[in-house]
């Protein structure tokens, strides 16, 4: 791993690469438990991860209710059901709330965006599992370790590129002075993430109440932050701590410390600033083709994506080997 990627917590990721590579090559089946923030758990079958559960990202149940594409007493009669369990999967196809090829599309979502949000945070301590259920959420087919983290961090690497990168458990952003959430010239995404951002949730929070991932909403909000359509009202929005290379000459852009919001900076803490340069246009998000950052399609209204339609358009690039996801 170059020294392009995150530098949040190297001996962290380090640990849990290890831990994970080691079961995939063991051709392991149980569960390993990820102590942290937010930490989670990971669940294999025969070296390959099925599920991941967190509580920094929302899961399958949360995509679907809080995206309204089913309803709160929809699930509860489903869940009454005799053998609905957790995941009542055969009650959302056989009334037509959902296909089963939908419902795959969704568990893989939910999967992806948790690895995303337990690398992007602290790992503390990683330790298997000696009691364990596989979850009812797990997928068919899982994925190589190894290849899911890659592409945790090719996601963080995306964020850091980004004018005004941000962290989904750290930046707490309001709208800008000036700025109108029900100005019908924004896309409705904005819109509801400026009514929702009052100052006190994080993109993790804003992703579970919208009911969209965790990355793209986090992607959007740095984005907004370019924009000027948001604001932070602490320091924190500019000290995310991955270093980025800078072409053409390849040297990395000095590592801020990580500090609690309010803070005071000794003198002799601070970074040294570089001087001022022209401005430049901002960077688009690194992407790979056929395009594989899911922020288009995970943060489409329920209404542009009426149908289901929005999952089927997501099923190639998750199943794809050329996806890279």
């Amino acid at each position: 791993m170059s020294d392009s990627r995150i530098a949040l917590d190297r001996a962290g990721y380090a640990l849990l690469s290890q831990t994970l590579t080691e079961c995939g090559r063991n051709a392991v089946t149980g569960a390993v438990r990820v102590s942290g923030r937010p930490g989670g758990c990971f669940h294999l079958r025969n070296g390959h991860v099925v599920a991941v559960e967190s509580p920094g990202a929302p899961g399958p149940e949360a995509l679907l209710l809080r995206s309204g594409r089913v309803s709160a007493e929809q699930w509860d009669v489903l869940l009454g059901e005799p053998g609905a369990g957790r995941w009542p999967e055969e009650g959302l196809v056989a009334h037509g709330y959902a296909g089963a090829a939908q419902l795959r599309v969704v568990r893989m979502m939910a999967l992806q965006d948790a690895v995303f949000a337990v690398v992007a945070g602290r790992v503390e301590r990683v330790e298997p599992l000696t009691e364990w259920s596989l979850p009812p959420t797990a997928v068919a087919v899982g994925e190589a370790p190894l290849r899911l983290l890659q592409e945790a961090t090719r996601k963080l690497t995306a964020l850091a590129a980004l004018p005004c990168p941000v962290l989904p458990d750290r930046e707490r952003p309001v709208p800008a002075p000036g700025t109108d959430p029900d100005d019908e010239r924004l896309p409705p995404v904005r819109r509801e993430l400026l009514t929702r951002a009052n100052g006190r949730r994080t993109a993790r929070d804003l992703a579970f109440l919208t009911g969209r991932s965790v990355y793209p909403t986090t992607v959007e909000l740095a984005r907004m932050l370019a924009d000027g359509l948001l604001t932070c009202l602490d320091s924190t929005t500019a000290a995310l701590a991955i270093p980025v290379r800078t072409p053409p000459t390849g040297m990395l852009c000095p590592v801020r410390p990580r500090r609690a919001i309010g803070q005071v900076v000794r003198p002799e803490e601070a970074v040294p600033t570089r001087p001022p340069q022209p401005p430049q246009p901002p960077r688009e998000l690194p992407r790979r083709e056929p395009g594989t950052s899911g922020i288009t399609e995970s943060l489409a209204s329920a209404e542009r994506e009426a149908g289901w339609k929005g999952f089927f358009r997501l099923r190639h690039r998750i199943w794809s080997p050329d996806a890279g996801t």
